[in-house]
């Protein structure tokens, strides 16, 4: 089997030695085999074959029987990726706590204090460039708040909220009763939508790194009135606010009957 660049570098990236893949591709392809075997069809030097193996076994993308000789077996890729997520955040959960407990009183000793960039963001036009940042660099999750005074920035930003949700990327929406109903019904064929009435404001969150904050429109020094909004990438503001977006969630209306 030839397995492209991609592929291969997506499993060095989840790990996986040059061994380790010739190997576990081998098995996919060939069925179960012993050692020996699949030191021969994989061209893995046989010297090497039980350390690559057992390793393969460890980070749970095959397993073995007790038979003799020793046959080996393929996890589908579904099951090896979940089992090599759930290590990996494993370490990382624990990584976390050791670096945490000992370095934050180093950190809180010396008195300094964290400079996250905070930025007033004035006009419709500069508030939809930052959420469309938000969006655009979003991976796994967005949620949204959508009052009545947003409703403009979401026509804005409708293409794009389209395009992530065809990469998979989960969204969750909150829009007042009063949302214009052909903004209600596009963004429930690709959200998860809920009806919440007096929100304060209204905000966009990106995997609780970034987060945009809608005030609603203020009066400038010249007189006019125009929206204004804060955006921070302090992952503290980001979770409190999405603590916040989800207190609303829990009590707000479900838009179901709204997808057609």
């Amino acid at each position: 089997m030839d397995l492209s660049d991609k592929s291969r570098k997506a499993m060095e990236d989840l790990g996986l030695t040059g061994y380790e893949i010739k190997s576990y591709v081998c098995l996919l392809e060939l069925g179960s085999m012993t050692a020996s075997e699949l030191s021969k069809k994989s061209a893995v030097p046989f010297s090497k074959i039980y350390d690559v193996l057992n390793s393969l076994e460890e980070k749970g993308w095959i397993e073995s029987n007790s038979s003799r000789p020793q046959e080996f077996f393929p996890k589908s890729p579904y099951t090896a990726i979940e089992t090599t997520k759930m290590l990996i955040e494993n370490r990382l959960k624990a990584s976390e706590n050791i670096v945490v407990a000992e370095l934050t009183p180093l950190y809180e000793k010396t008195g300094i204090k964290e400079r996250p960039e905070i930025w007033v963001v004035r006009g419709l036009y500069n508030i939809a460039t930052k959420v469309m940042e938000i969006i655009e660099t979003c991976q796994k999750e967005l949620l949204i708040a959508l009052p009545e005074i947003s409703e403009d920035i979401a026509k804005m930003v409708q293409p794009a909220l389209r395009s992530l949700f065809e990469k998979g990327v989960k969204i969750t929406v909150l829009v007042s009763g009063s949302t214009n109903s052909d903004i209600l019904r596009a963004i429930s064929r690709i959200a998860d939508v809920r009806i919440k009435d007096s929100m304060f404001g209204g905000g966009v969150i990106g995997d609780t790194s970034q987060v945009m904050i809608l005030l609603g429109d203020v009066k400038s020094k010249q007189g006019n009135s125009e929206p204004v909004a804060i955006w921070a990438d302090h992952i503290g503001l980001s979770r409190f606010a999405k603590e916040y977006f989800q207190y609303l969630w829990r009590d707000a209306i479900s838009a179901t009957g709204v997808r057609q």
